[in-house]
């Protein structure tokens, strides 16, 4: 049972995964979290921040994450296949329409009217994971929640991503380094 509603939820998650990675996170945070209880908050973290470093789509990357965890390999397999399946048949068809159509100015304006939505869901996204690792898990937006060394971790790693122009995968290790350091200090 628990492979099918894998299948079932990840086929879900890709048939509507629109805009890319970030974008597809509030689908998988309201399978795996909301509907299922599959992870809670902070594994939804380590599970963006194990996609981050590692390679492919974050969203096969959950996929592959939420399945091992629920049902081993086979899980793994399942949640995966079932989040690709969507996404190369949808790709399949549009490239052929896309090709065959991509000068009617009618695409052009429905491809423009989709961008803002999908940004929307990006910064969804984004904020959803930005509260938790500021404020805990519960995400209260409570000042004596606010962990100020993960503001001060966020703030140098924008600075050294927009600023230095450094590697992500640089930032990332050093994000880590620096929280490393955080805990031996503090502790």
């Amino acid at each position: 049972m628990i492979l099918w509603l894998l299948f079932i939820s990840f086929i879900q998650i890709g048939l509507l995964s629109f805009g890319g990675g970030y974008a597809s996170l509030p689908l998988i945070q309201e399978q795996v979290i909301t509907l299922h209880h599959w992870i809670d908050m902070a594994e939804f973290n380590d599970l963006i921040t194990i996609s981050q470093m590692t390679p492919g789509p974050i969203a096969i990357n959950a996929a592959t994450f939420v399945g091992l965890k629920m049902a081993d390999l086979p899980g793994a397999l399942v949640a995966t296949l079932g989040c690709v399946i969507p996404s190369c048949i949808i790709v399949t068809l549009l490239v052929h329409f896309y090709m065959k159509y991509k000068h009617l100015s009618l695409l052009q304006k429905i491809l423009n009217t989709l961008r803002p939505a999908v940004v929307v869901m990006i910064a969804t996204a984004g904020i959803s994971i930005l509260i938790t690792a500021f404020f805990g898990e519960e995400g209260k937006l409570v000042i004596e929640n606010l962990k100020i060394h993960m503001v001060v971790i966020f703030f140098v790693c924008v600075l050294l991503l927009k600023k230095k122009d450094m590697n992500p995968v640089l930032v990332m290790f050093l994000a880590g380094f620096m929280n490393v350091i955080y805990y031996m200090i503090t502790c």
